[in-house]
Order: C-alpha cells, then structure tokens, then sequence
C-alpha cells in the first residue's frame, strides 16, 4: 500500500522582517514530530520573503510616468504599479483591478508576486518575492540536515492562478534536494505503450498538496512536512519547470 502524509507543525510564530526563520522552523520541528530521511519540507513564500527583509513601504515609492500609465489602464495604486515594475520583466495582460507580468525569476503571475495579504506590517505594506528562492530553500535544508541528521527537500511555494481555470493552486518558487521534474519517458505504462511525453511537475505537486494544509488567510500554518513522496534526488533549480517561449504555444 502507497501513503502519503501531511502535517502541519505547530508554533511558528508571526514572521516578522529579519526574523530568524530558520532556527524557527528548526523549533518547530522539534517540538513535534522530527523530520525524517526522504521528508519534504514545504515553507510558505510570504515567510520567507518577510523573513529575509522583502517588503516594501508603498510611502517611501515615487511612481515614474510608466507605473502612471500602468495605475491608470489597471486601477492600482500608481506606487503599487511602480513596485511590479520594478519586479517585473515584462507586463503581459492588464485589465481593471488586474496585472499579469512576468517576475524577473519567470515566473508568470498576478502583479509579479507583489502582494497585500498576510504582511502583518501595516495596510500599506506589500510583500515581494524572495531574491533567490532556490538559495533560501537551500539554507533552510542545510540547517534541518545539520540539526536532526537527515536528508530532507525543501520546497518554497506560493500560490498563481492559471490562465485557463479558476482558483488559484500552489506552485514552486524555490526548491533545494529535489529535481523538481519526473521524466517517465521511455518508460513502459501498464499495457506496453512506451511513453512520449510524460513529465510530472513533481516539485508542484507538493507545493500543492502542502497548500491543503497551509491555506490563504489566518491559519497560520506555513510549514508543512510531507511524508512518503515519490521524487528523485538532485541539485537542479526551480527554474527547470518555466517553459521556455518558443515552447509556449499560448504567450
């Protein structure tokens, strides 16, 4: 029989700016059930990002003549738009009340992962992603690793929405111990037909399964150990699950 298990530790406290977040997490895990080898640790993007110091004040931003137009053609804050900007490669679709861009990491999502909800500082305070979610996933498998002696993942996510269907899920921003792709191909399925194409966002996945526990408003609850997934062992980045442009057939 295959099992997976989820949960979600207890007492992490509010994630406040230079917080230290890993020794946090090492506590967390302490006091509950300790990690084992194999685990993956999914950690919320929003702690994170606090932790490490990306917030910004929407009062100590001067919006340029672009970030004007952008606020005018979305209906945003003209300083909010200065902010996607600033985070942003490229802006790819605006209509009122949203903006869909292209985060400097590839990432394509809603005002380039500039976000409101769950910064705990202030109403005009706003949240970004963190610079290197690959590097701060490392970090935090490191200091698991050295703490309780076992070979853990780490994934740091978020959730997007999805061009073509509603809600939002959770995707991988940062990941450290895992390939975050799964080929099958070449692979045989159960009545021999060789497979072509099958490739599993894997690295998504547990970001998404993770996000069941982790929620969007005041659970509090951003860690999350899962138990029992299948993944392969690696050092590649998160950035191995964008497609490349010429590959995308709908940009």
């Amino acid at each position: 029989m295959r099992a997976l298990t989820a949960w979600a530790p207890e007492g992490i406290p509010d994630i406040r700016p230079r917080t230290d977040l890993v020794s946090v997490i090492v506590q967390a895990l302490r006091s509950g059930e300790p990690p084992a080898d194999g685990d993956v640790l999914v950690v919320a993007q929003k702690v994170v990002s606090k932790a490490e110091g990306r917030v910004r004040h929407l009062a100590e931003v001067v919006p340029g003549e672009e970030a004007g137009r952008l606020a005018e053609r979305s209906g945003k804050d003209p300083r909010l738009a200065q902010i996607i900007l600033d985070e942003a490669r490229a802006v790819l679709r605006v209509r009122p009340g949203l903006i869909i861009a292209e985060h400097r990491l590839g990432y394509v999502c809603a005002n380039a992962g500039v976000d409101h909800s769950n910064v705990g500082l202030g109403e005009d305070w706003v949240c970004l992603l963190p610079v290197n979610p690959d590097e701060s996933a490392l970090k935090i498998r490191r200091a698991v690793g050295d703490a309780f002696g076992v070979d853990v993942a780490v994934v740091i996510n978020d959730s997007h929405g999805r061009p073509f269907r509603e809600g939002t899920v959770g995707v991988a921003l940062g990941t450290a111990g895992l390939e975050p792709l799964l080929s099958f191909i070449g692979q045989e399925d159960r009545y021999g037909y060789m497979l072509r194409a099958s490739v599993e966002a894997v690295a998504d996945e547990l970001a998404a399964a993770a996000n069941l526990l982790q929620g969007q408003a005041a659970e509090g609850t951003p860690l999350v150990v899962i138990r029992g997934a299948r993944f392969i062992r690696g050092t590649s980045v998160t950035g191995k699950l964008l497609r490349v442009p010429e590959k995308d057939m709908f940009r």
